[in-house]
């Protein structure tokens, strides 16, 4: 995906998000427990406009740089929400994906940011449109995007202790040409990563969104297609960082 593409899903679920809550803030969000729709949007409203002034330069020290803005009222929210989101967008359309940008993970530049704000409304999105009763899917472009980048991107740096080394194979059937297999393995504290069709302990297979929101903690396994150890899935998937 290029950067104009991740603007533009930006905009697109962040239209879908306040399309589906609209007059429904007090609704609870079952796929976040504890919350409701106000605070959903308070969480992505309130990341966007940190990581659009990351995006801009002005942050390169979280620690020293930054104080969280103050919480709008709830029926302020969805204004205030609408304004970031396209700052944000505008402001991530216009940079090269390689300019050097702080960020917590191993990719340091734009582009981190750029696919990581399209991915953090995708999911959202589906958070909201599922607490009005609706279950949507996410863009299967985007969702096998995000597969990848939580394979590369929001793993420890040293692979846990105890992963059957077979590791775990999804395989997202709408994906073309190809495209939309993944062989994770932890080997000697290592992970390997294989973007082809291949054995594992335990393998899932679903359309990339239902892979997607299984990773992210939104679909249980139970609900795709699984072979082998479903115990191997539940492991694997517990050392993601998803905090």
């Amino acid at each position: 995906m290029e950067k104009s593409d991740y603007a533009a899903a930006m905009r697109r679920d962040t239209t879908r998000f306040l399309t589906a809550v609209t007059g429904d803030l007090g609704l609870t969000v079952p796929s976040c427990p504890g919350w409701r729709v106000a605070d959903l949007l308070w969480h992505v409203g309130e990341v966007y406009r940190f990581w659009t002034r990351v995006a801009e330069g002005e942050i390169t020290d979280p620690h020293t740089q930054y104080t969280e803005p103050e919480r709008p009222a709830d029926d302020a929210l969805p204004g205030w929400f609408a304004e970031g989101a396209e700052q944000c967008a505008a402001v991530l359309e216009r940079l090269d994906p390689a300019e050097p940008r702080w960020s917590w993970s191993t990719q340091a530049n734009a582009g981190f940011i750029q696919r990581r704000m399209a991915q953090e409304i995708a999911v959202h999105c589906w958070d909201a449109v599922n607490a009005v009763g609706r279950d949507e899917p996410v863009e299967r472009t985007l969702a096998l995007d995000g597969i990848d980048e939580l394979l590369t991107l929001f793993l420890p740096r040293a692979a846990p202790d105890g992963l059957p080394e077979a590791g775990l194979h999804l395989h997202a059937t709408d994906a073309e040409g190809g495209a939309g297999e993944w062989t994770l393995r932890a080997v000697d504290g290592s992970w390997q990563l294989g973007r082809e069709h291949g054995k594992a302990a335990a393998a899932v297979r679903g359309t990339a969104s239902d892979l997607l929101l299984m990773l992210w903690g939104r679909r249980d396994a139970d609900r795709l297609e699984v072979f082998g150890d479903p115990e191997v899935i539940k492991a694997y998937r517990a050392a993601f960082e998803l905090d």
